[in-house]
């Protein structure tokens, strides 16, 4: 305790250096754990997604593609699917139940999705749970709308808001769908996932505001609201859709013959040999960013030893006095280490402090840039081992410097030669 103490005070005397060694230390720790945390939160959003689908079934492309743009609104289909081929694949015995999908159109930077009743009954996240409604009610005419969570907060939209639809998915569209305004009748509670993000409406809106339309522009006049009655709204194409089956046996057989399918080039992916795919595509950055963190942490101690070092050689007339007043050798090698160890720990401590703050100020930025929820959550296991690694290296770093301060001698500390 006495140890403990002395190098406290030790430290204070050199309070500039230790708390620029400190801080080192902490930007350090702050980008590892920073770094271990984007990528175990982003994980765990993708992952979280969706749940209890069997198949996603798309224009034939990358399994990740597909993945990407239908489940989790990154990206753009290649091709559309005939409405004829979405039915008879919806028709196959093995099939419980479909979720059509139609996407390219966004609402001032969200997407828009184009469904039908069956997306909140079947669709579900996490851990099997079903989408539900925090306001509202679901859509029943063409021109209303369900909007996400997140859309209703960033946007600050109540129900009975009107809302009008641009074409294309980026943020700037010159096309907008001004005729055919749509009404928020719900907003969707909260899910952690792309819907929050996402503004819902019936296919037969997504076809009432492309009615006339040809090869992504319109040719004909624009439907007018008194007009819906009056023409045919059942889709041509949809982006995607997924699939729930009778049978988990059944999966690979329907998958082959969605894939073989002679009609149309679609194909069908399993949604976690998809996200499998995605994480290895992703493992060498993953990998790069832990190893270049490591390295940062490693600099913040060398640092450290560099500082306990260079600050040796002006001490040894303090390590003397203290041996003249009955400090034995194992005495200035234990404080040369508890002084290094504390200045490990307290970087840690700070490091945590900043990962904190940062979370709190990146939060809604990921959220709204890149759809990554990170969570204000405790330290796991893992990053708490990774705490623990960096403490204990500051302890067997201090070895170095303590281990030269043990055999100065009395009167080499006495007689310091300027």
């Amino acid at each position: 305790m006495a140890i403990a103490k002395l190098a406290l005070k030790s430290l204070y005397n050199r309070r500039a250096t230790a708390i620029l060694t400190v801080l080192a230390i902490a930007l350090s720790v702050t980008l590892l754990l920073g770094v271990e945390r984007v990528r175990t939160q982003t994980k765990e959003n993708f992952a979280n997604t969706l749940s209890g689908t069997d198949l996603i079934v798309g224009a034939r492309t990358g399994q990740v593609q597909l993945l990407l743009y239908s489940v989790f609104r990154i990206g753009n289909a290649t091709n559309n699917i005939s409405w004829q081929t979405y039915q008879e694949i919806a028709n196959d015995k093995a099939v419980k139940w479909t979720v059509p999908f139609s996407l390219g159109d966004s609402h001032r930077g969200f997407r828009v999705l184009g469904t039908n009743q069956d997306y909140f009954k079947h669709y579900q996240f996490g851990q099997r749970q079903s989408l539900s409604l925090a306001q509202g009610e679901l859509f029943n005419t063409p021109i209303e709308a369900v909007i996400g969570a997140e859309v209703a907060k960033k946007l600050n939209y109540r129900l009975g808001q009107e809302i009008v639809i641009a074409h294309g998915s980026s943020d700037v569209s010159f096309t907008q769908h001004d005729n055919l305004p749509f009404t928020v009748v719900g907003i969707l509670a909260p899910t952690g996932t792309p819907v929050d993000r996402t503004v819902h409406v019936s296919l037969a809106g997504i076809e009432a505001i492309h009615y006339g339309w040809q090869n992504g522009a319109p040719r004909a006049g624009k439907l007018q609201q008194e007009q819906l009655d009056q023409v045919s709204l059942e889709p041509e194409v949809i982006t995607a859709f997924l699939v729930g089956l009778n049978s988990k046996m059944h999966t690979f057989a329907l998958q082959r013959k969605i894939n073989e399918y002679q009609s149309e080039a679609i194909m069908a992916v399993l949604p976690g040999v998809a996200l499998q795919e995605l994480w290895s595509t992703m493992n060498m950055a993953e990998q790069a960013l832990l190893v270049v963190s490591g390295f940062v942490v490693v600099s913040g101690l060398l640092g450290m030893l560099t500082t306990l070092l260079t600050s040796l050689n002006e001490r040894r007339r303090e390590m003397a006095i203290l041996r003249s007043v009955g400090a034995r050798p194992a005495h200035i090698f234990t404080l040369l280490i508890s002084e290094a160890g504390l200045l490990a720990l307290s970087g840690a401590v700070a490091g945590v402090a900043l990962l904190y703050g940062l979370i709190l100020m990146i939060k809604p930025w990921a959220m709204d840039l890149y759809g990554i929820y990170i969570r204000f959550s405790a330290l796991t296991s893992y990053e708490l081992t990774l705490l623990a690694i960096v403490v204990l290296s500051g302890f067997i770093i201090g070895l170095i410097p303590a281990w030269r301060a043990y055999r100065l001698s009395l009167a080499d500390g006495m007689t310091i030669r300027i």
